[in-house]
């Protein structure tokens, strides 16, 4: 992709406007902290420690709004507390000298840029920190005043985090929608497989859901029981119902047998959503009669024989506990002890600096980061104090709001912030030309354009961004200070910030293009050892650990949503393919999700601990490991991967007496060679005559 395009697909993305579930609800009670906070500074201590105040709740509460499932009163707190310390410190070093603080600007960037390596989470927070430090240092005049105003900060953050504590909005709403995609996400497989039985599945909502149901101890003993079961569940039904569907180990493609497969499958589907509208709500399932009549069908045993009547009586089996789980109101209280349990905030201190510690190498997209955050802060800086505009802090600030560790969402970012600011900047000052807003109008204009923004921030930046230079116009008005005394400034260094981060990336960018065969082969390995621990299941079913091919399944899976976010982030990169095209990408991870589907079409019919190990599947195990291994490499430095040891073991196998094993590995086997197709060059063009 050329520049021109990258910068035009960009620009187009910035300003979009996304359709999204909003959440009035939770946008104001955030303003509402705000307003109170505001309110009573202004009543008691003036526009100063107002504006101080108003930024420390300002801030926990966008942090709240962030993807975690940790408490929310928690992400407020940290926020706050976090804002107060460093603006204090900000202070005690900026008083003395210039040269001063922008060293310990550079200290805050360079950290905040690595605090990407914990998450987007505390990334955001460690950005946001750096981005307001640099306004509320200049509010204070003293030390005494100093300590003042970082105090006044925190109490921001604790008054919202109170607020959260006691005016609880959909408590567990989060968990109950994250778990409710999971099962809609399920039922619309089941019905997809239908028509398609070979239909892909993208497990990111299951995922979702997993992250979600990890909790903090003390949430565990007050989770609501429909929350605790129906994922494990989800995870169960989903290789029951691509086995059921696939020919190649359940009905056959035509007939009576296939006809009462597509009747299952329509009926999981409508047990599910059920299950998930439910859940979402919390309410009383309500399931349509004919979905159970088809699932109890009598005349199954006669459809059906073998590897498919075990996949229809175990999906029925699983539907039922389903619903049972699902049901809310049981009075019924989960185990904490049998939660996936969160670490709490100070054993999660020492993961968080073994995160970092490990982007601390040449060549990390974080570290990168860090650097380019680091240089661009302290530039835009010194360019503020060298320009005649006052109001050095807007273009670093600017800067650190938008940059980001990949590409596309820094140039996004950088054309919705320029563009928001103009739009809200012109809004907010008409109203201050129109109405002449005192000191108490313009905090309750700052808190409507706060609340404006909760509520409309995850529509696009440019729109949050709109409501964002608002309320700094309204807020900053609040203490006297004219608009055209602002406005030229902030539109001018905002510019200034957006083409520093851009210019930054351009000269010191960490694409993902280069690395996508590096992310290839590790979804190759991933994948490999996924198929081998379920082999190791029919190997020896008496000795096998079932807690393997879980971590093993888990394991691919991150392996493919890195591979995926990899080529989603690379295709907007004006970079060209170094070793791998778009169409091969395509083709290769297509091939890789099918040979994940062919592992767990294998899982669903788990021998009992009982029976005989399978002929083969020893050996068969361990070759396909070795060879997927090698095949990584193979990835890695440019070559076409080679499965002649996987063929050779499959040769030998009879057919009839191998069964699901049989006609599933050799669909491993296709796959792997497909993958192996898509990286294969082109054969050269013959000259023509």
């Amino acid at each position: 992709m050329s520049w021109v395009r990258a910068l035009k697909d960009t620009a187009r993305s910035g300003l979009r406007v996304e359709r999204t579930r909003l959440q009035p609800l939770i946008a104001l009670r955030a303003a509402a902290g705000l307003a109170i906070v505001i309110g009573v500074s202004l009543a008691l201590l003036g526009p100063g420690a107002a504006a101080s105040s108003a930024f420390g709740a300002y801030m926990a509460a966008i942090a709240t709004f962030q993807q975690s499932w940790r408490p929310r009163p928690v992400l407020a707190l940290a926020a706050g507390l976090t804002l107060a310390v460093s603006t204090f410190i900000g202070y005690l070093v900026g008083s003395s000298h210039v040269l001063a603080f922008m060293l310990l600007l550079a200290v805050w960037s360079f950290l905040a840029g690595l605090m990407w390596a914990a998450g987007p989470t505390a990334g955001m927070i460690a950005s946001g920190n750096v981005a307001i430090m640099l306004v509320t240092v200049t509010l204070p005049t003293s030390v005494p005043q100093a300590a003042g105003h970082a105090a006044m900060i925190a109490a921001g953050g604790v008054v919202q985090a109170a607020l959260i504590v006691l005016f609880p909005v959909r408590r567990w709403g989060a968990q109950r929608d994250a778990l409710a995609d999971a099962l809609a996400a399920e039922a619309d497989y089941a019905r997809r497989l239908r028509q398609d039985p070979a239909a892909s599945f993208d497990p990111q909502p299951l995922m979702r859901a997993r992250d979600a149901a990890t909790v903090t101890l003390r949430q565990a003993r007050r989770r609501p029981a429909e929350l605790h079961g129906a994922r494990g569940l989800a995870e169960r039904i989903r290789p029951v119902l691509a086995s059921l569907a696939d020919p190649a180990v359940g009905a056959p493609a035509e007939g009576p047998a296939r006809d009462r497969v597509r009747e299952l499958l329509a009926a999981a589907g409508s047990v599910l959503d059920a299950a998930a509208s439910a859940i979402r709500h919390g309410e009383a399932v309500r399931l349509p009669a004919p979905a159970l009549a088809v699932l109890k069908a009598p005349d199954t045993a006669d459809l059906f024989q073998g590897a498919p009547l075990r996949a229809a009586r175990r999906l029925a089996a699983l539907l039922d506990d389903v619903l049972d789980t699902a049901e809310p109101g049981s009075g019924r209280t989960a185990d904490p002890g049998e939660s996936m349990l969160r670490p709490t905030l100070p054993a999660l201190a020492p993961m968080v600096l073994a995160a970092v510690r490990a982007e601390l190498r040449p060549g990390s997209p974080i570290l990168r980061h860090a650097l380019r955050v680091t240089a661009v802060a302290c530039a835009g800086y010194g360019i503020g104090h060298a320009l005649p505009l006052g109001h050095a802090y807007w273009a670093p600030m600017a800067s650190v709001m938008v940059m980001r560790p990949d590409f596309t969402q820094t140039y996004t970012r950088a054309v919705a912030r320029f563009g928001g600011t103009l739009v809200g900047v012109a809004l907010a000052t008409a109203v201050v030309q129109l109405a002449h807003p005192g000191m108490y109008l313009s905090g309750l204009l700052a808190v409507i354009s706060a609340g404006l923004m909760y509520t409309l921030m995850r529509t696009g930046y440019a729109v949050a961004m709109v409501c964002v230079s608002a309320y700094v116009v309204f807020l900053l008005g609040m203490g006297g200070v004219r608009w055209d005394q602002t406005v030229p400034d902030r539109v001018a260094l905002t510019l200034v910030g957006g083409v520093l981060a851009m210019l930054a990336y351009a000269v010191y960018p960490a694409w993902e293009t280069p690395r996508l065969r590096t992310r290839l082969a590790d979804w190759v390995a991933a994948g490999g050892r996924y198929a081998a621990a379920v082999l190791g299941q029919y190997a020896d079913p008496a000795g096998a650990r079932r807690a393997d091919v879980r971590e093993a399944l888990l394991a691919a899976r991150d392996a493919r949503v890195a591979w995926q976010e990899a080529v989603d982030r690379a295709a907007g990169e004006p970079v060209r393919h170094r070793g791998i095209s778009a169409a091969a990408a395509e083709d290769a991870g297509r091939a890789l999700a099918a040979m994940g589907r062919h592992a767990m079409l294998l899982e669903a019919h788990f021998p009992d601990r009982a029976q005989a190990p399978a002929p083969g599947a020893a050996e068969l195990a361990r070759v396909l490991r070795s060879a997927t291994e090698a095949g990584a490499k193979a990835v890695r430095e440019r070559k076409v991967p080679e499965w002649d040891g996987v063929r050779a073991v499959l040769a030998g196998w009879d057919a009839p007496e191998q069964g699901v094993l049989h006609g599933a590995a050799g669909q491993l086997l296709e796959s792997l060679e497909e993958v192996s197709e898509a990286l294969r060059p082109p054969p050269p063009k013959e000259p023509g005559p």
